[in-house]
């Protein structure tokens, strides 16, 4: 309908620009009769007119063109505020929170020996690595006005003890194998001997180190010590398994209770072994006695000191053996065998064993084999089933032929070994030794002792087991 046009009734708009020019709004009064609506592009110009060009928000002019809202504060146009940047940061590759026990379960139940409480690293492995600082984004007011940002602040990686910083300083890495700890400040150390203060029990759990182990205390029943390095136990080794690749000392003594088993790539040292397991490829040094045990030795098996006895079990080593009492007055059972290396000879046992194992199956296979063959030639073919039946039988000929072969040069290569070893071969005694003794030399034809002997050195000469006067064994040196 026509009407008539008042441009003293049109509609009033008003901006204020607030919250440090951040924010922009309008207020829009309604018109009077003979005046109009304003339209978007009105209120557009009207607010850059004031000095707002930047955040505009054109959906909310658009949605007050088609549906004018009177009376209100709108807000029209909105600023951009600065967004620092994140610092830098340190991703560290191992739990830097040892305070927390991660428990395992073993056939449904929870193991209390496993608690992970070393965290164990290699030479070359990278510890942590840097997240660089990241640069801000800068800000804009509704008037246009720019908001600087600041960028994340910096940080470095603090390269400790046996720990080394990669050319670009963005990782550390590790430079020996050992126990990762992330000190105060920051600093990142790799420790090579893990210490336990106290006993090794429930509270420690198993101790898996690839250094060296030093216990303040004593290995209880049931837990297991094993170290890429030295193993060094201040009390005693109970029914355990204590294993480093290299040297176990035991201030106290091995109490094995017929289950326990000590293995080390160098020497063992302790004051006693008693119904324990033991095998190294060094020197076994026992100050007091060994009792009822099974102990191999590539070296020599030394029992140094005023009671230094050796009573039942089964003893081998490669060079000597030596006590100061071997037996008891009971006529105890006791197995000496020296001039062979122990774990060369079980090595030969198996060996053999698979190679008669082998010799034993071929011949059955080969006339299985001759028989499909042969029918084969005769019907000029054979069914599928057979034919498949005769490439298995062929497969696992010449796989029992390669076992054959290496068994074969197993027994070559240990023969050889045995033979060069050069070994003494002596058992020396420096007081009794009792009946119930048993002495292996070698290979030579054994001696049972059944008259007891006093001061004596046992020898091979040919193939029979000779006595003469005692001669004592150089006893390697003692660690402090």
């Amino acid at each position: 309908a026509e009407y008539d046009f008042d441009p003293a009734s049109q509609a009033e708009i008003s901006v204020d620009i607030g919250d440090d020019e951040m924010k922009a709004t309008i207020r829009v009064s309604a018109p009077g009769p003979g005046g109009t609506d304003v339209s978007a592009a009105e209120i557009l110009a009207y607010a850059e007119g004031l000095g707002v060009m930047h955040g505009i928000l054109q959906d909310v002019l658009l949605d007050f063109e088609t549906r004018p809202r009177y009376d209100e504060h709108i807000v029209i146009a909105q600023g951009e505020r600065p967004v620092n940047g994140a610092d830098a940061k340190i991703a560290y590759m191992f739990h830097v929170d040892r305070s927390t026990i991660n428990l395992r379960e073993k056939d449904g139940r929870v193991d209390f020996k496993e608690l992970d409480l070393i965290e164990n690293v290699e030479a070359g492995q990278i510890l942590a690595k840097k997240v660089p600082a990241e640069e801000g984004e800068s800000g804009r007011t509704v008037t246009g006005r720019e908001l600087p940002a600041s960028s994340g602040a910096d940080i470095e990686i603090t390269a400790g003890k046996n720990v080394r910083l990669a050319e670009d300083g963005q990782s550390a890495l590790a430079e020996i194998n050992g126990q990762v700890i992330l000190q105060q400040k920051g600093v990142i150390v790799v420790e090579p001997i893990f210490l336990v203060s106290g006993d090794v029990n429930h509270k420690t759990g198993n101790i898996l180190f690839l250094g060296t182990v030093l216990v303040k205390g004593n290995v209880e029943d049931g837990f297991d010590v094993k170290a890429a390095g030295d193993i060094e136990i201040r009390g005693s080794v109970g029914k355990c398994v204590i294993d480093a690749e290299g040297s176990i000392t035991v201030y106290q003594g091995i109490q094995g209770k017929s289950g326990g088993r000590v293995h080390a790539g160098g020497d063992v040292l302790a004051r006693f072994i008693e119904q324990g397991t033991v095998e190294c490829d060094g020197n076994v040094v026992v100050s007091d006695g060994i009792v009822h045990s099974r102990v191999d030795a590539k070296q020599r098996i030394i029992c140094d000191g005023k009671h230094a006895q050796i009573v039942g079990g089964h003893l081998r080593a490669a060079e000597a053996i030596q006590a100061r009492v071997m037996g008891s007055i009971n006529g105890t059972e006791t197995t000496i065998e020296a001039g062979f290396d122990p774990q060369s000879m079980e090595a030969l046992a198996e060996y053999r064993r698979q190679k008669d194992k082998v010799e034993a199956a071929l011949p059955d296979l080969d006339l299985n084999i001759k028989t499909l063959e042969t029918l084969k030639q005769s019907r000029r073919g054979l069914t599928e089933e057979k034919e498949a039946n005769l490439a298995e039988l062929i497969e696992e000929k010449a796989q029992l032929t390669a076992d054959l072969n290496a068994a074969n040069k197993g027994i070559a290569e240990l023969n050889s070994h045995l033979e060069t070893l050069g070994t003494r071969g002596r058992v020396s005694v420096a007081g009794q030794v009792h009946q119930g003794v048993k002495v292996f030399i070698k290979n030579g034809t054994p001696l049972a002792v059944r008259n007891e002997f006093k001061s004596v050195t046992f020898y091979l000469e040919g193939n029979d087991v000779k006595v003469t006067q005692y001669e004592a064994e150089e006893i390697p040196p003692k660690r402090s």
